[in-house]
């Protein structure tokens, strides 16, 4: 029975965090971490780290996905990543400094907040509007951008995937299926970078959740990825918003009923 549950659980888990993953580049922490501390009674710790390990794979299936369908700028997509995890590592330092507060909920709001935008205002952006940029603009723009993204997950301790999507379809004027590839090639790394400090730190006994929220996240990951990347740009904005409108509504009830 107990593995019958633990099975049940991850699988949930893992479909939530990977189609999250897959149509809109969420990291899968958000949907596995609260679902295994609640449902499974696994240390917050060491839940975050199996949450991470389930996103290296699950993102970089889907960032070869897009890649692969030509919705990838691996360029500044690398400039964004290398800024993101230098401005993390100051915003967390920074963070160390401040008087404590209640950020936990920032994340799930933000995926709501950004379901319903997607739902309300698709992104129409093409593809043709965002090579217009110049490369020297785009560059400075990744580099600033990347900053303020790794400053708030720094001081924040959540919401990566969420503000790199946001910013670069608002912001950077990304077209939907690039920003998606580019936001899931960056989570790749610092999901890999995640994952392995926190099993370096706080150690792993549940190796049996781990291994079925990495097949599970990878499963439906793929998945949405694939059918991401056939769908119409206006269809696959309201998809995604739909998705994660849902998302957070279910984060916020396993968080707080």
């Amino acid at each position: 029975m107990k593995y019958l549950i633990i099975v049940i659980v991850t699988f949930f888990a893992g479909m939530g965090a990977g189609l999250g993953t897959g149509f809109a580049g969420m990291s899968a922490a958000a949907v596995i971490s609260p679902t295994l501390i609640t449902f499974l009674h696994i240390p917050a710790y060491e839940a975050v780290g199996i949450a991470l390990a389930s996103d290296v794979l699950a993102s970089a299936v889907s960032a070869y996905t897009y890649k692969r369908n030509g919705n990838l700028d691996v360029r500044n997509g690398l400039v964004m990543m290398a800024t993101v995890l230098v401005f993390t590592l100051l915003g967390s330092w920074a963070a160390s400094l401040l008087p404590e507060s209640t950020m936990g909920g920032f994340s799930t709001f933000m995926t709501l907040l950004l379901g319903i935008k997607f739902i309300l205002r698709p992104v129409m952006t093409t593809k043709e509007e965002m090579q217009a940029v110049s490369k020297k603009k785009r560059l400075i723009q990744s580099i600033v951008c990347g900053a303020v993204i790794g400053t708030i997950c720094g001081v924040v301790g959540a919401g990566g995937g969420m503000m790199m999507l946001l910013i670069l379809t608002s912001v950077l004027g990304y077209e939907l299926k690039t920003a998606v590839g580019t936001s899931v090639f960056i989570m790749a790394f610092t999901a890999l970078t995640g994952s392995l400090s926190h099993f370096a730190i706080g150690g792993l006994g549940h190796y049996l959740e781990l291994v079925l929220c990495i097949v599970f996240t990878l499963l439906w990951a793929r998945i949405a990825a694939v059918f991401a990347n056939k769908a119409e740009p206006k269809t696959l904005s309201r998809i995604t918003g739909v998705v994660l409108v849902i998302l957070g509504v279910v984060i916020l009830g396993v968080k707080y009923l």
